[in-house]
């Protein structure tokens, strides 16, 4: 089997895993964005994708991800920032991608929205939340997520349209789903307590080893990595 049948293989075998979750949950499988986290992998790689049909890739690092842009311009793909973002780069960010899944606080939804209107671009924003206090991850604590969706109802340019969550490594992909549920119930409770439904569409949870779990408990986006491409060297 050559790379690129690999690759549309493994897709396949993703996009069906995805569809038997979202139906078991009593959901429909369009309802779930698939975004094929392309970090470390080459162009090429992307390419392959690409031609199976995939359209939204997921990088953690600007640079990285900047150059793969240059690569792939002839292509309809859509770009997703994955990774944390600095507020200093937040101008760049806001310039490139169409989706943003790591707004932490205020200030750097303030910078993106600064960045979008300048640049006459629409980023879409995901509010990125603490639910475990991993010193090594990111991310805003619960009881900050109320303000930064109080201040995001100002912006014009970037639009905040959901929740993500990365919780902690399992071996058994059942210990993720305290908090994939955790991340649906704050944003229940965020809709109940006055936040607009449309800044609340979106759940981005569940990577490769976890993804079926997370669309069960009502992911809308799951970004899944070595599934589609192999393990990482």
């Amino acid at each position: 089997m050559s790379p690129a049948d690999d690759i549309r293989s493994r897709l396949d075998q993703v996009r069906f895993r995805v569809a038997r979750a979202a139906r078991t949950a009593g959901r429909r499988p369009e309802d779930v964005r698939l975004i094929a986290v392309s970090k470390t992998f080459g162009i090429d790689r992307i390419r392959e994708a690409a031609a199976a049909g995939q359209v939204d890739f997921g990088e953690n690092r600007l640079q990285e991800a900047l150059q793969k842009m240059r690569g792939s311009a002839d292509l309809s793909i859509r770009w997703h920032l994955i990774g944390s973002l600095q507020s200093n780069k937040a101008r760049r960010a806001a310039e490139l991608f169409a989706w943003i899944h790591s707004v932490d606080g205020v200030d750097l939804l303030l910078r993106l929205e600064e960045a979008a209107r300048a640049a006459g671009t629409r980023p879409r924003l995901l509010v990125q939340v603490d639910l475990a206090g991993e010193l090594t991850k990111h991310g805003a604590p619960e009881a900050a997520v109320p303000a930064i969706f109080d201040a995001a109802r100002a912006c014009q340019a970037a639009a905040v349209v959901g929740l993500m969550v990365l919780p902690p490594w399992f071996d058994d992909p059942a210990g993720a789903r305290p908090y994939f549920r955790r991340l649906r119930e704050l944003r229940d409770r965020l809709r109940d307590a006055g936040t607009p439904a449309g800044m609340l569409e979106e759940l981005s949870m569940g990577m490769s080893h976890d993804f079926e779990a997370a669309v069960e408990e009502g992911a809308t986006i799951v970004r899944v990595g070595t599934a589609i491409f192999g393990a990482r060297t």
